[in-house]
């Protein structure tokens, strides 16, 4: 654990709903994030305008999700790092989202783990770029329970294999947030076993030295997915400080 990355002691103000939202269409999912948002950000500028009412406090929500194939550009990306046509994205049986994340393009498919926390960072601090390595350090955790050394590159977001050798460099997980009011919304990409042929489409999160890979393709064999996901969600919920509701 990387010395800026402490957990944060359990605090009983931190109630976190957990759904496992299975296999579900990207824009479909989207939505209910948005509808998710929403609620907890309306609430707390409710309490800002009248600070005498008692205003319920929402829950903060992690979502788990498999998408099938689908790439998405966040808001600072440059669409030439697709380089496929619509011609050809129906051909690979895969959709295309411009959305309202941070970041550059990336891929979402099957065999992959999604996480959204939506979690009010009033209740755990107010710092983006701390919450980001918070989630980059659970994957990090969850990867070392397999033998799997992970880390971080200065500069880069995301969770990285061999990070110290610029040649050897590949990435195993991406991230890509929005924030407004402290509340967040999407949240990372993590590749147990994708098919890895489709980051071939893109230019990963516009980095062009760097290469992609998964849990699958550095064990050797296959992993019990759902395994891969308790041990995810114990990590977040061990370093966010939080409760289950």
């Amino acid at each position: 654990m990387t010395d800026d990355v402490i957990p944060l002691p359990i605090d009983s103000r931190r109630k976190v709903r957990f759904e496992d939202l299975g296999k579900m269409d990207y824009k479909a999912c989207w939505d209910y994030q948005e509808k998710l948002f929403d609620s907890i950000a309306s609430r707390k500028l409710e309490h800002r305008l009248h600070p005498d009412q008692v205003v319920p406090n929402d829950n903060n929500y992690l979502l788990l999700v498999e998408h099938p194939h689908v790439y998405t550009l966040g808001k600072s990306g440059d669409q030439a790092h697709l380089l496929l046509s619509e011609e050809q994205l129906k051909a690979v049986d895969a959709s295309y989202y411009p959305i309202n994340r941070g970041g550059d393009i990336t891929y979402h498919g099957p065999g992959q783990i999604v996480g959204y926390p939506i979690f009010d960072l009033e209740l755990y601090f107010t710092d983006i770029h701390k919450y980001l390595r918070y989630l980059e350090e659970a994957i990090i955790l969850t990867l070392a329970e397999y033998d799997i050394q992970a880390g971080r590159i200065s500069g880069l977001t995301g969770v990285w294999l061999d990070e110290e050798h610029p040649l050897k460099a590949r990435k195993i997980a991406a991230l890509g947030v929005k924030c407004s009011r402290w509340v967040t919304m999407h949240g990372f990409a993590f590749n147990v076993q994708p098919n890895l042929q489709y980051f071939g489409n893109i230019i990963p999160c516009g980095i062009t030295d760097k290469t992609v890979t998964s849990m699958e393709k550095e064990l050797g064999k296959t992993v019990d997915f759902e395994e891969v996901k308790e041990k995810l969600k114990g990590h977040i919920q061990h370093l966010f400080g939080f409760e289950w509701n």
